[in-house]
């Protein structure tokens, strides 16, 4: 093998090592959060064709009639659940109490090492599902919607941007990342529809043109 062929190689390979260390660096971290993973655009588009659209109220609403946390197993809240779902390397103490690990927040890319640093996002806000269709549930139904850790409904974020958030809809309030909008907007639909809720015009707008480029 000539040295100038060998040179080459090494080149090439040294090149692509730094391309693949420079991707790397794009990526999140391994501490990502372990959202059940939503429909596809194309099912989720489907699903928004069909929701129904109309004015939402906020008449009568009160987070207590949302009842969290309720045990999910062992003696693991729904709280705990999803931080030990969500994290990496999550050490928790017999009350099921996370004690360390490492937390990644796709909404703003922060990460974590104390789980007082997040709050459990509920995807659909509870505001959110009382103006459009739960005010008319059970306090089971609402319970069971509340603690959902089966449907892409639950997350761990950064508190205050789960507190900035609030109860706003993807017509009012985004992820800042924004490779992680189609997965929100996609999530969204499908809580949206498994729970038989309503959309706004403006929100269904904003799906609208949020799919479309997923």
């Amino acid at each position: 093998m000539s040295k100038f062929y060998a040179r080459g190689r090494l080149s090439i390979l040294a090149a692509l090592t730094g391309l693949i260390a420079s991707v790397g660096l794009l990526n999140p971290p391994a501490a990502s959060a372990a959202l059940p993973t939503p429909v596809s655009a194309a099912t989720a588009r489907t699903y928004l064709a069909s929701l129904t659209v109309k004015t939402e109220s906020r008449t009568g609403y009160d987070r207590d009639l949302f009842p969290t946390w309720i045990t999910i197993s062992g003696t693991c809240n729904t709280r705990e659940y999803i931080l030990k779902r969500d994290g990496t390397n999550v050490v928790t103490n017999s009350a099921c109490t996370a004690t360390s690990g490492s937390w990644y927040s796709p909404y703003d890319g922060a990460t974590w090492t104390a789980a007082s640093d997040l709050d459990i996002d509920h995807m659909v806000p509870l505001a959110e599902a009382w103006d459009s269709g739960a005010s008319g549930w059970t306090t089971a139904q609402r319970q069971a919607f509340a603690n959902d850790v089966t449907r892409p409904q639950l997350i761990a974020v950064t508190d205050n941007v789960n507190q900035s958030k609030s109860d706003q809809d993807p017509a009012e309030w985004m992820p800042s990342v924004t490779s992680y909008r189609c997965t929100y907007v996609r999530a969204w639909v499908q809580v949206k529809y498994y729970y038989n809720l309503a959309v706004d015009s403006a929100e269904k707008s904003a799906l609208t043109s949020y799919l479309a480029s997923c």
